[in-house]
């Protein structure tokens, strides 16, 4: 869910996209919680729930453009929201928290500026539990067809 942002119509994230408050939960104590929660599913624990944060941060187009920026080199936060001139900066900075979240963007303190990279590994993870098996069965499909 999202809503429409103050400037040039983009959208900002929902409420449930942004980050929690500073009340509660192991993260507000100081302990390690994995993006997303530590609630137990019935198809995997833990690792579903770093899963589902990733699929949430890769379903707004926004959120998207922004990793398609920090893909092609590192940024600084404010050349971050230079690339979104329609975006005010708390609003890429909402997008950002969403995506630092999903562990999708790494930010590192330099002095005054906070550099960003991508960090792909998420998204490798997503591609080797859902796409790698769809590949690996469409290439034994043609491998099949050859020899027919």
């Amino acid at each position: 869910m999202s809503r429409k942002g103050r400037k040039g119509g983009e959208e900002t994230p929902a409420a449930d996209d942004r980050a929690p408050s500073s009340a509660g939960g192991a993260a507000a104590a100081g302990g390690a919680e994995p993006a997303g929660g530590t609630m137990e599913t019935a198809g995997g624990g833990v690792e579903d729930d770093a899963d589902d944060a990733v699929f949430k941060a890769l379903a707004n187009a926004t959120r998207r453009r922004m990793l398609d920026v920090l893909k092609e080199s590192p940024r600084t936060t404010g050349d971050l929201c230079a690339h979104f001139p329609g975006l005010d900066r708390t609003t890429v900075l909402q997008h950002l928290r969403v995506l630092e979240r999903a562990e999708l963007v790494i930010g590192r303190k330099v002095g005054r500026e906070r550099h960003l990279t991508l960090a792909p590994v998420p998204i490798k993870r997503i591609h080797d539990r859902w796409i790698g098996e769809y590949a690996r069965a469409a290439v034994s499909l043609l491998d099949d067809l050859t020899r027919d």
